[in-house]
């Protein structure tokens, strides 16, 4: 489903759709996707659920060189982008 009213996606934004991903791989393929941006990039994570104990993981191993930023947080529809600095 498209929502007009989430920016299109620019050369610096990388999309990341963990309803597609099976739940036992979903946090290694997000922590390898965000060990692989370099800084300046964004991971734009979609997911059907508030993530919150993996955004204390991604705290936790990351630390201030990941930026949180909910793009949307609706029941259902949650999106996220996370920075790297």
């Amino acid at each position: 489903m498209h929502d007009c009213s989430l920016p299109i996606l620019g050369q610096d934004i990388h999309g990341f759709d963990a309803r597609g991903v099976a739940k036992r791989f979903r946090h290694a393929a997000i922590f390898g996707a965000l060990g692989a941006l370099t800084p300046g990039e964004t991971m734009r994570f979609v997911n059907d659920h508030d993530p919150i104990p993996l955004l204390n993981q991604i705290a936790q191993h990351f630390g201030d060189s990941v930026g949180v930023r909910y793009v949307a947080r609706e029941p259902g529809q949650i999106v996220i982008d996370f920075t790297v600095r």
